[in-house]
């Protein structure tokens, strides 16, 4: 009796580890690095998939409550993500692989529903970060030193102004702040390369 029960749990946790894995190969591995390249991240992403799968099959098993999980995972998040600037859909993608840890960790879900959340994680992923739905656009912050009369009265000139400095296509910008006592403009601009 203790062998069937035995080889049921870890089979239990083989299969949420397959899972888990599974998911994260797919959102690091195959969606997030071939539109990306930052390598440093899929592998940081990818290793604290892993260890956080591993704490929360733990510490699910000791009556460690789902507080205090997603408390853990939002501790270890910060102090990884604290280390370095990274952008908003690096944090995203960093956040994801987290998640579905958390979500193939947790106990007392079933695996048809781990399968199912995971599944339903990975293609709003696919779609929504589609180079094919939203195209990509940058941004810069940028100072001038000279404040032009058309950058709040006339956007659109303004817009032809910053694309044939820059050489790119500016779609928007928003200023900063005006200096009128040095004449300089600080404003962040949106653009795609041609």
């Amino acid at each position: 009796m203790i062998d069937l029960i035995t080889n049921n749990a870890f089979g239990t946790l083989i299969s949420r580890f397959l899972v888990n894995a599974i998911s994260m190969i797919l959102l690091m591995f195959v969606i997030y690095y071939p539109r990306y390249r930052n390598k440093e991240l899929v592998t940081s992403a990818a290793l604290f998939n892993i260890f956080i799968f591993s704490v929360l099959t733990v510490l699910s098993k000791a009556e460690f409550g789902v507080a205090g999980g997603f408390g853990l995972f939002a501790i270890l998040a910060l102090f990884t993500l604290r280390s370095e600037q990274i952008s908003k859909i690096e944090i995203t993608y960093f956040f994801g692989s987290v998640s579905i840890a958390v979500i193939c960790a947790v106990q007392g879900t079933t695996l048809p529903l781990v399968v199912a959340i995971a599944t339903l994680v990975l293609i709003g992923t696919f779609i929504i970060d589609h180079p094919k739905i939203l195209h990509s656009v940058s941004s810069l912050n940028l100072t001038l030193d000279k404040i032009e009369s058309c950058v709040l009265a006339d956007p659109s000139t303004m817009i032809h102004n910053l694309s044939q400095l820059l050489g790119v296509e500016v779609m928007s910008y928003h200023v900063i702040s005006l200096d009128y006592i040095n004449d300089m403009v600080k404003i962040n601009v949106y653009y795609r390369k041609h």
